[in-house]
């Protein structure tokens, strides 16, 4: 049996499709490869990926295209077989221009009960152990809500089920550490790159949930949104027009820029 089917042994890579080509294809490679270095997994080979992709994307106006890696099958037990032979599923599903427009007016957020795993050894990874999203996920059913924020074991906020969190103090942009929790985000290193190139400080560092109610504004990026600034937290409402539009929109831009290099 497959390792990634039985244990989540594996990786993963969520990649937005626009004009028939992936977008940030580099940045997730990156990712990709620091994860097969973390779980002691030969590297894919990026030539063979690439032409993959590129016959899955191929005339798809707006699109997901989905990249699994797993460890494959064998060894005994939890022990991973030596050498390991992975095994790839790419997969791609076009989405509606919808799904992708900005949200303007904002989106409104909940906190979860659910508490983000907490492992040193796999923070920042898109490893196949998704769990504790699945069950913060399954918490609301209620439409109007776009996203939970989570935190660790210990309350330190670790950001959104499928998303990175960014906090704006009016003059500073504070994003959460992930030094223990969570997943680094190819858009959450946009943002970062982007505010600095712009001159304004951007801070990673353990947050709270007080910080978090301390905030002037927050919004939420991953690759298939962009940035979504968050017009609401529970009961608490945010005034939009203080958070750092220009660089949002900057980021929207960026984030949905096609091409197999860097922008």
């Amino acid at each position: 049996m497959d390792r990634g089917l039985a244990y989540g042994d594996g990786l993963f890579e969520t990649i937005l499709i626009r004009e028939g080509q992936p977008c940030h294809w580099g940045r997730h490679l990156r990712r990709l490869n620091l994860g097969t270095s973390r779980l002691a997994m030969p590297p894919p080979a990026e030539h063979i990926l690439r032409t993959e992709a590129t016959l899955l994307c191929e005339g798809m106006r707006w699109g997901i295209l989905k990249l699994i890696l797993t460890r494959g099958c064998g060894g005994r037990g939890y022990g991973p077989p030596v050498p390991s032979r992975p095994n790839r599923i790419l997969m791609a599903s076009a989405i509606s221009r919808a799904e992708v427009e900005p949200a303007d007016s904002g989106v409104m957020v909940r906190w979860c009960e659910t508490p983000a795993s907490f492992n040193p050894r796999l923070a920042g990874l898109k490893h196949l152990n998704r769990l504790d999203a699945v069950l913060a996920r399954s918490e609301w059913d209620d439409p109007e809500i776009a996203e939970g924020l989570m935190c660790d074991p210990m309350g330190g906020v670790v950001g959104g089920t499928m998303t990175n969190l960014f906090l704006w103090d009016g003059r500073a942009l504070t994003t959460p550490t992930i030094t223990a929790a969570g997943i680094a985000g190819t858009v959450r290193a946009l943002v970062i790159e982007r505010a600095r190139a712009r001159g304004l400080d951007c801070l990673e560092r353990g947050l709270t949930v007080a910080d978090v109610a301390a905030a002037v504004g927050l919004f939420l990026t991953n690759a298939r949104i962009g940035a979504w600034p968050v017009a609401r937290l529970g009961s608490r409402r945010f005034d939009l027009e203080r958070l750092p539009l220009d660089l949002i929109a900057e980021i929207r831009e960026l984030a949905q820029q096609p091409g197999w290099d860097d922008p």
